[in-house]
């Protein structure tokens, strides 16, 4: 699960000049640090038990991608693990998040 995600796939939705929307997974893998850049309401914060909390400019690791389950290729809708703190983790859309250098 570790290394490169490179997927692309279409939706049904057509730009105004006619041709499917093209979406690429980035290049991110597990390591990279990364922003929250969209406000990301979550209600299983450690700290923040039970209450809404909003991880956008919060900052964390990327610890691996959604791309396999017992073996077999899946398509998540959360497909990015981000550990935010030791007790903190998230499933994370790409569109939500921003590399850090």
């Amino acid at each position: 699960m570790n290394g490169i995600l490179i997927c692309s796939f279409t939706t049904k939705k057509l730009h105004p000049g006619g041709a499917p929307k093209v979406h690429l997974l980035s290049l991110m893998k597990a390591g990279d640090r990364v922003r929250v850049k969209e406000s990301v309401v979550v209600y299983h914060h450690p700290e923040h038990r039970n209450a809404a909390f909003d991880l956008q400019g919060q900052e964390g690791e990327v610890l691996s991608l959604a791309t396999e389950w017992q073996g077999r290729p899946i398509s998540a809708n959360f497909p990015i693990v981000v550990k935010f703190s030791k007790k903190f983790r998230a499933h994370l859309r790409e569109e939500e998040l921003e590399a850090l250098a």
